[in-house]
């Protein structure tokens, strides 16, 4: 990918946000989810909109080219994105997957600086049953076991399958996703306890209510129940917000279908295609 370059901002607690930089255009920030860091999850996107917009990749805390700390909440998660969004200086399209679908959120109820948001499949806590809430325990305790034995891809894909489908860690794995974020399993572990400690507050309604940019929420046709009944509940919760499926797609397309969701995404951050 040509001009690529990197963005950093510090945080209150001195944290370092980064995050590589490419193409050229309008401003998009692409927030990554649990599993990988900025570029690993956003790769196989690039190449389909960097000709049409400048996309930022920033990192969670202790991923990519950002700094560690303790503290991996939610909250302090939020706040580091809205940081980075607030250092780029000019109006912005916001895009997360996943749980950087619901940063995406924390951060649209904060900021002013949003042209629109796209969140992807996000997690809405308060529609899982409790078949999703035993299966996400399950991949979380399978997840720990298989890294207390080293096996960090292992890991990684063993909580990459309360999301994904069968035919997604195919795929997944054959990419070598698994692999490159492998190292980030402790970091991963240590963000699932806290947020079985602290919960999730971007998805409540109090922070859904308070966003007042124009939210497209994205889903896949071929996703898990649980996250087409996130779609509609967020987009429910958000007074400018609609629900956009995506067909023949699930949970894990910025891997397994990074042009069909990137056409989604150029259609809806194009000025002319924006929500008024």
């Amino acid at each position: 990918m040509s001009n690529q370059r990197t963005h950093c901002v510090t945080t209150t607690d001195g944290v370092t946000i980064g995050g590589t930089v490419h193409g050229q255009g309008p401003p998009l920030v692409f927030l990554q989810g649990v599993i990988g860091d900025g570029d690993i999850d956003w790769a196989r996107l690039l190449e389909h909109v960097t000709d049409r917009f400048t996309c930022h990749l920033p990192s969670l805390r202790g991923r990519g080219l950002s700094g560690d700390h303790p503290d991996l909440s939610i909250g302090r998660q939020v706040d580091d994105m809205l940081a980075y969004v607030d250092s780029i200086g000019e109006p912005t399209g916001l895009v997360g997957w996943s749980g950087g679908a619901n940063n995406a959120l924390g951060v649209a109820a904060q900021s002013d600086a949003l042209t629109l948001v796209a969140p992807f499949e996000p997690v809405a806590p308060s529609v899982m049953d409790e078949q999703v809430q035993a299966a996400l325990a399950d991949a979380a305790a399978e997840t720990g076991k298989l890294a207390a034995d080293g096996r960090l891809a292992a890991a990684a894909a063993a909580f990459a399958r309360w999301p994904f489908r069968d035919e997604e860690i195919a795929v997944a794995e054959d990419a070598g996703y698994f692999t490159a974020a492998g190292r980030y399993v402790p970091n991963l572990l240590k963000l699932l306890q806290q947020l079985a400690e602290h919960g999730d507050p971007t998805a409540d309604p109090d922070v859904l209510s308070a966003i007042r940019a124009p939210v497209v929420v994205l889903h896949g046709a071929d996703t898990k129940p649980f996250f087409t009944a996130s779609a509609r509940y967020v987009a429910d919760g958000v007074p400018n917000a609609r629900v956009h499926e995506i067909p023949g797609i699930g949970h894990a397309a910025p891997l397994t279908h990074p042009e069909q969701l990137a056409e989604a995404l150029t259609e809806f951050f194009s000025p002319a295609q924006q929500l008024a």
